[in-house]
């Protein structure tokens, strides 16, 4: 299903399980640096979804003149608001993305006050940076993790491949030792693929784009991607 949201009516994919019963997890997953890219999500966006949660796709300009931030909120406020109208469950969204949408799902998460002091269920950053500033804040993630905060922390899950060149995998880690150095909750899974490989994709060069998959290691490394989003929308309590 592809519905509109925001100001200008920009496009959003909508993945739903079949024959789910009453509401179930939803998980908010941002694209990569390329404009209106969710079409590159879509392999392991179904992926997800195939395991009982409800996954939506935004498309957002990263290269927006007025900024990303605007794109980005105007996508969780039409999830929050009308989740439900799809089988979700509005009190447990997941904020995710990839690369730099894995960036600006985390920096929400660590800084919840440039939302709105809006806190998702849970943030998943697949073949993120963290050492630079998120698009969703203006802020540095990792830095954000120093940051002192009264109420309970949002867990975040870590997917990278070992084989990315793009975002090396010591991004994910140096995270992942940030926030288990200050107690929150945490999880790193490395896979073995690359950037593309990671959502079930492989970059074509001719096409300039990513596009579906078939590889093994793209598959297996996906496919645990997708399970890390369906964890991470269904867990509740600390690890």
């Amino acid at each position: 299903m592809i519905v509109g949201y925001g100001a200008d009516g920009r496009l959003m994919d909508v993945h739903r399980p079949a024959g789910a019963s009453g509401p179930v997890p939803a998980v908010l997953l941002w694209h990569g640096r390329g404009p209106d890219e969710r079409d590159v999500l879509a392999p392991v966006a179904r992926a997800a979804a195939a395991l009982g949660v409800v996954v939506l796709v935004p498309d957002w300009r990263p290269d927006a003149p007025d900024g990303e931030r605007a794109q980005l909120w105007e996508s969780v406020v039409f999830a929050r608001r009308n989740v439900a109208d799809f089988g979700g469950d509005p009190g447990r969204i997941v904020l995710a993305g990839w690369s730099l949408g894995g960036k600006a799902a985390v920096g929400a998460a660590l800084n919840p006050a440039a939302f709105g002091g809006w806190r998702p269920h849970a943030a998943v950053g697949i073949a993120g940076a963290y050492g630079s500033p998120a698009p969703s804040t203006g802020t540095v993630p990792i830095d954000d993790v120093r940051r002192d905060d009264p109420l309970p922390p949002v867990p975040v899950w870590l997917v990278h491949g070992t084989a990315d060149p793009v975002v090396p995998v010591a991004r994910s880690r140096e995270l992942h030792a940030a926030l288990r150095e200050r107690g929150r909750p945490v999880s790193l899974d490395e896979v073995d693929t690359d950037h593309a490989g990671v959502v079930l994709t492989e970059f074509v060069p001719e096409r300039a784009r990513c596009l579906p998959s078939t590889a093994r290691n793209a598959v297996e490394a996906g496919s645990r991607t997708a399970e890390v989003l369906a964890l991470a929308a269904r867990h509740s309590g600390d690890r």
